[in-house]
């Protein structure tokens, strides 16, 4: 039985502190809703999460967690004893949570030593819809972890968290290189990269349409941030796509329309990644080569197996 509702945020550990504050509050277009020493809840304007993105200031750069959501407390619990009695590695056990919002969750470690929270009974904040050309983030979209061995780690948040496999991006010379995973009819709140160590590769955020998709596109553009693919649209979930670095090097993506499932009637497919219209149907954004592979590969994470101090 699926447990897990949606995602709820991506936490990151940073060096430069100051300058990620401003790239995330600024030109990427989040709002600033909770501060600490050396810490910032960031939200999206059109999502009731309390934060999406939480910045701490750290010497090593790493990914802190990822949050995902329960529907009530007591699913909270049977997921904590569900992964116990599995002998995955709890960091906490359900209790209160102390970040805004509130709530009822606790942390773990997956296969990989990512550190992942689950939580339930946080409350709402208050949002709004956006307005047409509004280029900044309506929610959170997905995160896609980069781990040596795909299938394995696919395994683990299928058989201890309930994810459903989508769809796969497979080539003749490199094998599979990502899996698709959901937890609700969205064709993919989490996916899981072939990559040479564990690390962060994307965390992609809804824009409201097409139209604002490009008007952020472009703001990005002409603000001098790097953007290593895009513009364009994938094959699998149907999704477009605009993949900037931010000043520390993670790779942060800009996306809309993101394919909504018929889970009963939804068979995984097989997608050819060596295709170009798989990695790109519009045939708009530069190709896809190893430079850009190499991009988010990112650096291997510091966080491994070690759970963040807050």
């Amino acid at each position: 039985m699926r447990l897990i509702t949606h995602l709820r945020h991506v936490d990151l550990a940073v060096p430069d502190y100051d300058k990620q504050l401003d790239f995330y509050s600024g030109v990427w277009g989040l709002t600033e809703v909770a501060s600490d020493d050396g810490v910032s809840f960031l939200a999206a304007e059109g999502s009731p999460e309390q934060y999406i993105v939480r910045l701490r200031k750290d010497a090593d750069k790493r990914l802190d967690l990822i949050a995902f959501g329960a529907q009530t407390p007591a699913d909270v619990d049977a997921l904590a004893e569900r992964l116990g009695t599995a002998g995955v590695q709890l960091i906490s056990t359900p209790g209160k949570l102390d970040t805004p919002g509130g709530g009822y969750g606790f942390r773990f470690f997956d296969l990989d030593g990512r550190t992942v929270e689950i939580s339930a009974d946080v409350a709402l904040r208050t949002h709004r819809k956006l307005e047409p050309k509004e280029s900044v983030p309506v929610r959170l979209s997905h995160v896609v972890l980069n781990a040596p061995d795909i299938t394995a780690t696919r395994t683990w948040y299928e058989t201890h968290l309930g994810f459903a496999l989508s769809d796969t991006l497979s080539s003749p010379y490199m094998g599979e290189v990502m899996h698709f995973m959901r937890c609700n009819p969205q064709h993919h709140s989490l996916a899981i990269a072939k990559g040479p160590h564990t690390s962060l590769h994307h965390i992609s955020f809804e824009l409201r349409g097409i139209d604002e998709y490009m008007y952020g596109t472009g703001r990005l553009l002409r603000s001098g941030t790097r953007m290593i693919w895009g513009p364009g649209r994938h094959l699998a979930g149907d999704n477009t796509f605009s993949y900037f670095l931010d000043p520390h090097g993670n790779t942060v993506e800009y996306t809309t329309e993101l394919e909504n499932l018929d889970e009963d009637t939804w068979h995984p497919g097989v997608h050819d990644f060596s295709q170009p219209e798989v990695t790109d149907q519009w045939g708009t954004a530069n190709p896809m080569n190893e430079l850009i592979a190499k991009e988010s590969f990112n650096d291997p994470d510091r966080g491994v197996f070690i759970a963040p101090p807050i």
